[in-house]
């Protein structure tokens, strides 16, 4: 939010300097991120000077250009090489003497510097309008009217020029009351006074008004829930023209660009008192009557955007007498009863809607104007007539209308102050200091919060309205912090807190321990917004309020936002991939789902491309071989098995104690198409809570390395296409033996002088006694029994 210091010293006067209320500002939560510097003209005309120009020759070594001798004042003539058609001797011109800053429509600028050109000294320019900032015109040099403009005067002391600075504050969603210059300096006035700075502070009231005549308009409000408060005005023979520079000027500063006269008034009353009003042409007002309230579902708006849009049966719609539609209430007005050129009659509005439906109304249209902002948060119901009463002084000054009739006002039920009980104990206890009684009470005269009455160790309060985030004692007492200076509570001499140890077993161990495995492994993490879009709504968590349509729905997994990264990075050339994600799923079966998964994605090569290694490609194995690194941690009993998953072309599904622990594969060419990504990937997730139920509960043990050699032996296996490695392990891991410590497949084979339908598998097994060397016997005997069981169980033959 942009304010003017200008604008806001019309309703503060103090004599503290810009960066200081900034600081005050910030103090009491009102974040300056920056102050601008502001001004009407660029540069405010700075270094240019009136001349007459004495004479005016044709250069002699360039068609286009002219030598001229002008006088600026104080017997100082220049010499300037001038390249405007128009010059001509005994001009009155607007001359930038050496020095001089010159700027540019794109922010740039360049200094006037005495220089040859074309062999001729130049010691100045002689400038056109665009150069100077005061219009587009570059049709010629400016010609100066010698009965106004005096000869050696500073070109600036002719114009009214605005200079200003404006602080970028970041206002919180809460503070409505802030949402203005008014609500501003209020605030600031409240800092100040109880901190005995000087300060003055007048508060705005309602004008007075004098009707003229009567009219025939009517109002009808259908629902008094959705409109508590609305107040229309009359305004005739209004002159829709461009507003005053003055006017013009304090918009400008806060970025603003004005419109017409009508607009303009109330955009200035908006950002100036925090009231949204908005003007109708009552020429086309249908029947000359206001209704206020809802339209059928299904019809048809055109805003003044020029989009259609199709009402949803819940926005507030101000309609004319015939129930067609003006303007969604708080939000954006409608274009056909706009106020144009031609509008000689204006129905001006100013009202309370209920938030909640104006932020329903926004988001269901995906409309964010300065207006709807600010409705939707809450704004002051008392300042509704305060509001309108000004603008309408205002139109009636600068349009030269007048008001016909009197307000009409729909207020059936007064919108009271909200009733709060402060104890002083609570106070200390909060802040950690004691105020004085004394002191609170008047931090709250400041805030404009009335004391009703004093009890034991405490008040009754008045909050005002406006402050519709203030309704708790806990709200109050915040208030009476920030008003009394978050730096002036003193850090306390000793803390106290109760240590507590993290067992093994906590979740975050086990999710930081994966994390850095992953990232001294060089994976990078991500993380991705869990709101998405998704093609298939089967088992997806939608929301009720979604954002926009690309965020409706929860992610069902972390695959897409992963996808979308490497897809990022892969077009811009950083094709080796290596990313992992610890975030949330959320599914939508016989009851809502909510799990924590670790997801890891590798695409392009395994490692960093040097002359000593052939580029080597990832694959599903790489990935298999990070995903081991990490559940070994576990010390599970772990078994694979293929998996059916349409995300995968060939998948494996990870399982121990009856539970899926994880799931990888290779990403199907489907998602891989729809992500636009051209080089495979291949992903796992590990489900988190699994892992950390399974996971032994006794605390790790370190062991010796053992005394003994580990022996190895190998078998050479004949088996049938159709089995797996995983299914020899697995029937290896039942054998009885407590030598048996590891298996591992070190090669296989397909092709010539095998039968068909045969493959052959090269497994090694390490044995080992811890107590003692193992026999030959010994070793034999659990080899024979690897063997008798392979035999048995996949037919098997062993190979020489």
């Amino acid at each position: 939010m942009k304010i003017s210091n200008n604008w806001l010293k019309d309703y503060i006067n103090t004599d503290l300097k810009s960066d200081k209320i900034g600081e005050y500002l910030t103090d009491i939560g009102l974040e300056v991120e920056g102050i601008e510097k502001y001004e009407s003209v660029k540069g405010s005309l700075e270094g240019i000077i009136i001349g007459k120009v004495l004479t005016c020759e044709q250069h002699q070594n360039a068609d286009k250009l002219k030598k001229t001798t002008v006088d600026i004042g104080n017997g100082k003539i220049l010499n300037i090489v001038c390249g405007a058609p128009n010059v001509a001797e005994g001009q009155t011109v607007p001359v930038a003497v050496v020095g001089t800053k010159i700027y540019g429509k794109d922010g740039s600028s360049f200094a006037i510097k005495e220089a040859k050109i074309r062999g001729e000294v130049s010691q100045g320019m002689i400038c056109a309008e665009d150069e100077l900032g005061l219009s587009d015109d570059h049709g010629g040099i400016m010609i100066l009217d010698e009965n106004k403009f005096e000869v050696g005067k500073n070109f600036a002391d002719y114009f009214e020029l605005s200079n200003d600075e404006v602080y970028e504050i970041g206002l919180t969603p809460n503070r409505t009351d802030a949402m203005s210059h008014y609500g501003v300096a209020r605030d600031l006035n409240a800092f100040l006074v109880s901190n005995q700075m000087k300060s003055e502070f007048e508060k705005t009231v309602s004008k007075s008004l004098t009707a003229e005549g009567t009219h025939d308009f009517q109002l009808e409000v259908e629902d008094s829930a959705l409109v508590p408060r609305y107040i229309g005005a009359v305004i005739d023979n209004v002159k829709v023209t461009d507003s005053p520079d003055w006017l013009k000027q304090r918009l400008k500063s806060i970025g603003l660009s004005p419109i017409n006269n009508i607009v303009d008034i109330t955009n200035y009353i908006l950002h100036g008192l925090g009231q949204p009003l908005h003007a109708f042409d009552a020429g086309r007002i249908a029947g000359k009557k206001v209704k206020v309230g809802v339209s059928p579902e299904g019809a048809k708006f055109t805003t003044l955007d020029g989009v259609e849009r199709t009402l949803n049966g819940t926005e507030i719609m101000i309609k004319d007498g015939e129930d067609h539609p003006m303007c969604i209430a708080g939000v954006f007005g409608g274009q056909h009863s706009g106020v144009s050129e031609d509008t000689k009659t204006i129905f001006l509005e100013s009202a309370y809607f209920n938030p909640v439906a104006v932020r329903k109304g926004a988001k269901f249209h995906g409309l964010n104007t300065d207006a709807s902002f600010r409705f939707e948060r809450g704004v002051d119901p008392n300042n509704t007539r305060t509001a309108i009463t000004h603008a309408i002084s205002m139109i009636e000054e600068i349009t030269g209308g007048k008001m016909t009739g009197g307000l009409l006002e729909h207020y059936p039920e007064k919108i009271e102050n909200n009733y709060v009980i402060l104890r002083f104990s609570k106070v200390e206890q909060i802040l950690g200091t004691k105020i004085h009684k004394e002191k609170i009470k008047e931090i709250l005269k400041s805030l404009d919060i009335e004391v009703l009455n004093e009890i034991q160790n405490g008040l009754e309060i008045s909050v005002p309205a406006y402050r519709a985030d203030v309704t708790r004692e806990i709200d109050v007492i915040e208030e009476i912090l920030r008003i009394y200076g978050y730096n002036k509570i003193d850090a306390p001499q000793k803390i106290s807190f109760t240590p507590v140890k993290l067992s093994s077993e906590d979740q975050d161990a086990l999710e930081n321990s994966w994390a850095r495995t992953l990232q001294s492994n060089g994976f990078n993490e991500v993380m991705n917004n869990s709101l998405t879009s998704v093609k298939d709504e089967t088992d997806a968590v939608k929301l009720l309020n979604p954002l926009s349509g690309d965020l409706a729905f929860m992610r069902k997994s972390l695959l897409e936002g992963l996808l979308s990264n490497a897809d990022y990075n892969i077009k811009r050339k950083n094709q080796d991939i290596k990313f992992f994600e610890l975030g949330k799923i959320y599914l939508k079966k016989q009851k809502y789902e909510e799990r924590k998964q670790l997801a890891i994605l590798v695409s392009g090569r395994n490692s960093a491309e040097n002359w000593l290694q052939p580029k080597s490609a990832t694959d599903f194995y790489y990935l298999k071989s990070y995903v081991k690194i990490l559940l070994d941690k576990l010390n599970l009993n772990i078994t694979e098995k293929d998996l059916e998953d349409a995300r995968f072309s060939d998948a494996l599904e990870l399982t121990s104690g009856g539970k899926t622990i994880a799931r990888l594969g290779k990403v199907s060419p489907e998602l891989l198409k729809d992500a636009d990504i051209d080089q495979e990937c291949f992903y796992a997730e590990i489900e988190l809570e699994n892992c950390q139920e399974l996971r032994p509960k006794g605390n790790l043990k370190f062991t010796d390395i053992p005394k003994f050699n580990t022996i190895r032996r190998d078998l050479a296996l004949l088996i049938d296409k159709n089995v797996t490695y995983g299914e020899l392990y697995q029937s290896a891991k039942k054998n009885p033996s407590k030598y048996l410590k590891n298996i591992n497949l070190f090669d296989v084979y397909e092709g010539k002088n095998l039968p068909e339908g045969k493959k052959s598998y090269a497994l090694s097994f390490e044995l080992l006694n811890e107590e003692k060397t193992l026999e030959e016997k010994e070793i034999n005997e659990v080899m024979n029994s690897l063997i008798k069981n392979f035999q048995k169980e996949f037919s098997a033959e062993l190979r020489s």
